[in-house]
C-alpha cells in the first residue's frame, strides 16, 4: 500500500490540519494584515529607481544632488490661441505664474511668462521639487496647478505638461487600479473555476488561499523593502498580483484534481490528501522552484526595475506554492467531500478523462501518426514567429507609452509646435568647474541644441543646461544627446557627463538590450538544468525548451502583428521581449512540469508509449484549466492605460495558451510518442521495453480502492 511522506501526512491529519489553519489565520489576517496595507507606501516610482545603474545618466542624477536639483522636475504649461494670443492672455499668464509660486512643491525661481515667435502660445515653466513621495503628489500638485491656470480662460487653451505634468497624469491613470486589478482578477478565476469544476463551492477554498498568499507575499515585501532595500515599483506591484494569483490557482488546480483522484480510491479524505500530496507535491515543488529560480535571473539585470522585479516575483511564487500545500489541503480535508457538491468523487468510481475524455481520445489520434503530427505543429508555430519581423522592440517614446493621451502629452504636442521641443527637459551636463567656459561652447556648437543657460557651480564642479530643438523621447533628441556626448567628452580635463530625460532613456534602452542578451541564456541555462535533475535525463530536457522557445516565438510573432494591425501601437518598451521570454518560458515550464512528471511516474510501470497516453488523459484537463486561468490573469493586465502593460497581458495570456492547448497537448505529446522511451535517455527508464500496443484503457492496472 502506498504511503505518504511525514509533512503531507502532518498537513492533512485530523488534528493537525487544525494547527495549520490558525498558524495561516494569525500570519495571513493577523501578523500580514497591518504591514500588507503598507506595501503602496514602499513602492517607489521615481526616475533613479528605474535607471540602470551605473549608466552615465544615472551618475549625472546622483552628482545633481550637489546642486541641489537631483530631485527638481519641470511643470511647462502651456496656452494657445490659434489666432494669436492677446493682451489679456499674457496678463492671466503672468497673473498664473505669481500664484503658482504657493503651489506646495514649487521651488525656484518661475520663468516666464514666455510668448513663442509665431505670438500663438505662452509659456510658462515652474520647477517642483519632487522629494521622496514626490511622485505620489503629482496628481495633487497638478490639479492645484490646473485650478489656477483653467480659471478664466476665455477660449485660451492651457494644458499642464512637462515632467511634473506625464507624472501626474501616470499617476492619476493607475489611482485604484491595484485595488482594481486584484478585483477583476478574482473574479476571472472564479468564473474558470466555476466551469472547470462545475460546482458552486469548490472554487471557494483555492481563491481564499490564493488571497491570503498575495496578502502575505505583500507583507514580507514591505519588510524587505523597508528594511533590505528591496527595490518595488509599480511595474512589479501589479505584476505581483497576477502573478501570485495565477500560479497559486495552477497549483491548485494540479493538487484538487490528484486528490479528487485519491479520493475515488479512499473512503478517507485524510488519506487520500497525503497520498495527493505526496505524488503531486514534487511536481509542485518543482515548478514553483524553476519559476523561481528564472525570476532570480532577472537580478543579473543591469536595470534596476528589472533587477527588482526579480526577487519580488520569487517571493511571489514562494508563498503562493507555501499557502497551496498546507493550506489548502487542510482547508479542503476539513470541508469534505461535500466542497465538490453536486460532482462529489464517490470511492469506486473513476474520471471520464482517464477512461474515454477528450484527451484520452485525442493521445490516440496523435499516437497513429506522431512524427508527422509534430513536424506540422511545429512548422505551423514556426510560420507564426515570421511575425518578429513586426516587432519594432526599440523603446516607448512618452508620447506612445499611454493607451490614451493624456492632457500633458497634448500639452506637449502643443509646445512643440511654438517653442523648442525640449524646453523644460534639458540635456544636464556636469563637469568640472575649470572646463565651465569650454563645455558651454562644446554644448552651444553641438547641432540640435536651441540654447544653453548659465553655468552653476558647486564646489569644483558645474552644471550646464541645454534646451533641444526637438521634442526630448524623440529619435531626433536622441541623436542630439549622442553628439552633445561626443562634444563634451572631448574635452580635455572636463570629465563631463550627460544626463536628463532624454539621455536616461537612451541608456534605458541600451541596458534593455544588453539585459536581454545576458538574462535570457541564463534563464534557458537555469530551466534545463532543473528539466534535466527533475526528469533525471537529457533528451527530454532539451526537446522541452525546444518547444518552450518556439511557442514564445510563435507569441511574439502573433502579438507584433496584433500591436500593430489592432492595436495601433507602433513600437513596444525596449524590456518587452525579456519580460515576455521569461514570464512565458517560467510558466510555460509549469505545464511541461505537470505533464512530463506524470508521464515518468506512468513510463516506470506502463512503459514509455501507454504512460504519455495516460500522462495526457490524467493531466489534460488540468493543464488545460490552468492555462486558461494564468492567461486570463494576466489578460488583466492590458486593461491598464500603459502600453507596455497592455502588450506584455496580450503577449503572456496568448503564449500561455499556446503552451496550454497546442504545445503541451499535441506537439511534447507526438515528440514523446516518436522518440519513444529514447526521451529518457541516459536514465535506466530508456532501457525499458514499451508496450507495443499503447492502449492506456484496455490495458490499465486497476487501482484498488482502500476502505477508510
Amino acid at each position: 500500500m502506498e504511503r505518504a511522506s511525514g509533512p503531507a501526512r502532518i498537513v492533512s491529519g485530523r488534528w493537525t490540519k487544525w494547527i495549520v489553519l490558525v498558524v495561516w489565520i494569525v500570519l495571513g489576517f493577523g501578523v500580514a494584515g497591518q504591514l500588507s496595507a503598507k506595501f503602496p507606501d514602499v513602492q517607489q516610482n521615481d526616475q533613479a529607481q528605474w535607471l540602470p545603474s551605473g549608466a552615465e545618466a544615472t551618475q549625472v542624477v546622483e552628482l545633481q544632488e550637489k546642486f541641489n536639483t537631483a530631485d527638481i522636475a519641470a511643470a511647462v504649461i502651456v496656452y494657445e490661441r490659434p489666432d494669436g494670443v492677446s493682451s489679456a492672455d499674457e496678463s492671466k499668464a503672468a497673473a498664473d505664474a505669481g500664484k503658482l509660486a504657493g503651489v506646495d512643491g514649487v521651488a525656484g525661481s518661475i520663468i516666464g511668462p514666455l510668448k513663442s515667435d509665431d505670438g500663438k502660445a505662452i509659456q510658462v515653466i515652474v520647477p517642483v521639487k519632487m522629494g521622496a513621495d514626490g511622485f505620489t503628489k503629482a496628481p495633487d500638485r497638478v490639479k492645484a496647478m490646473k485650478e489656477i491656470v483653467e480659471a478664466n480662460t476665455n477660449g485660451l487653451n492651457v494644458y499642464v505638461s512637462g515632467q511634473v505634468g506625464v507624472a501626474g497624469d501616470n499617476v492619476s491613470s493607475f489611482s485604484g487600479t491595484d485595488q482594481a486589478l486584484l478585483l477583476t482578477t478574482v473574479v476571472v478565476v472564479i468564473i474558470i473555476l466555476l466551469f472547470a469544476y462545475r460546482s458552486p463551492f469548490a472554487w471557494i477554498l483555492p481563491v481564499i488561499s490564493a488571497l491570503v498568499a498575495l496578502n502575505v507575499t505583500q507583507a514580507f515585501i514591505y519588510l524587505l523593502a523597508k528594511n533590505a532595500g528591496l527595490t518595488v515599483n509599480g511595474q512589479s506591484a501589479g505584476i505581483l498580483t497576477v502573478l501570485v494569483f495565477g500560479a497559486s490557482t495552477d497549483y491548485a488546480l494540479l493538487l484538487i484534481a490528484r486528490y479528487r483522484e485519491e479520493l475515488r480510491r479512499h473512503a478517507d479524505r485524510h488519506k487520500a490528501m497525503a497520498i495527493a500530496l505526496h505524488r503531486a507535491g514534487p511536481a509542485m515543488l518543482a515548478s514553483a522552484g524553476t519559476v523561481a529560480v528564472g525570476m532570480l535571473c532577472l537580478m543579473v539585470a543591469d536595470m534596476n526595475s528589472t533587477k527588482g522585479l526579480g526577487p519580488v516575483c520569487a517571493i511571489g511564487i514562494g508563498m503562493g506554492f507555501l499557502s497551496m500545500i498546507t493550506l489548502l489541503p487542510a482547508l479542503l480535508v476539513i470541508f469534505g467531500r461535500w466542497i465538490f457538491w453536486p460532482v462529489k468523487p464517490k470511492v469506486g468510481t473513476e474520471e471520464k478523462s482517464a477512461t474515454g475524455g477528450l484527451w484520452s481520445r485525442l493521445g490516440r489520434a496523435i499516437a497513429g501518426r506522431p512524427r508527422t503530427v509534430w513536424v506540422v505543429t511545429a512548422a505551423a508555430l514556426a510560420i507564426c514567429a515570421l511575425g518578429l519581423t513586426q516587432l519594432n522592440a526599440t523603446g516607448l517614446s512618452v508620447t506612445d507609452s499611454f493607451v490614451d493621451k493624456p492632457q500633458a502629452i497634448v500639452g506637449a504636442e502643443v509646445a512643440a509646435k511654438h517653442f523648442p521641443g525640449g524646453e523644460g527637459q534639458p540635456v544636464v551636463v556636469i563637469g568640472k568647474a575649470s572646463a565651465s567656459e569650454a563645455l558651454t561652447t562644446a554644448i552651444r556648437g553641438t547641432d540640435g541644441i536651441a540654447e544653453v543657460g548659465p553655468p552653476l557651480v558647486a564646489g569644483d564642479l558645474v552644471m550646464l543646461q541645454g534646451v533641444l530643438k526637438d521634442l526630448p523621447d524623440t529619435s531626433a533628441a536622441e541623436a542630439t544627446v549622442l553628439r552633445v556626448r561626443d562634444a563634451v567628452h572631448a574635452v580635455a580635463g572636463a570629465d563631463a557627463k550627460v544626463g536628463g530625460p532624454t539621455a536616461s532613456t537612451i541608456d534605458m534602452n541600451k541596458a534593455n538590450r544588453h539585459d536581454n542578451m545576458l538574462v535570457i541564456p541564463l534563464v534557458l541555462a537555469a530551466v534545463l538544468l532543473i528539466l534535466g535533475l527533475l526528469l533525471r535525463a537529457v533528451v527530454a530536457p532539451l526537446l522541452l525548451i525546444a518547444t518552450v522557445v518556439l511557442s514564445y516565438a510563435a507569441a511574439l510573432g502573433i502579438s507584433a502583428v496584433v500591436f500593430k494591425g489592432v492595436f495601433g501601437f507602433d513600437s513596444s518598451d525596449s524590456s518587452f521581449p525579456l519580460m515576455a521570454f521569461v514570464f512565458l518560458v517560467a510558466l510555460g515550464i509549469d505545464y511541461n512540469i505537470f505533464l512530463m512528471t506524470r508521464v515518468r511516474e506512468e513510463a516506470q510501470v506502463v512503459g514509455t508509449r501507454r504512460g504519455m497516453l495516460t500522462g495526457l488523459a490524467t493531466t489534460g484537463g488540468v493543464i488545460t484549466s490552468a492555462g486558461l486561468v494564468l492567461a486570463a490573469t494576466f489578460a488583466v493586465l492590458a486593461n491598464l492605460p500603459l502600453v507596455f502593460f497592455a502588450e506584455l497581458g496580450f503577449a503572456v495570456a496568448l503564449g500561455v495558451l499556446l503552451d496550454a492547448l497546442i504545445v503541451r497537448s499535441v506537439l511534447v505529446t507526438a515528440l514523446n510518442l516518436d522518440f519513444g522511451k529514447r526521451i529518457w535517455w541516459p536514465s535506466p527508464l530508456a532501457a525499458k521495453d514499451d508496450d507495443p500496443e499503447p492502449d492506456p484503457i484496455a490495458d490499465a492496472p486497476e487501482r484498488p480502492v482502500v476502505p477508510a
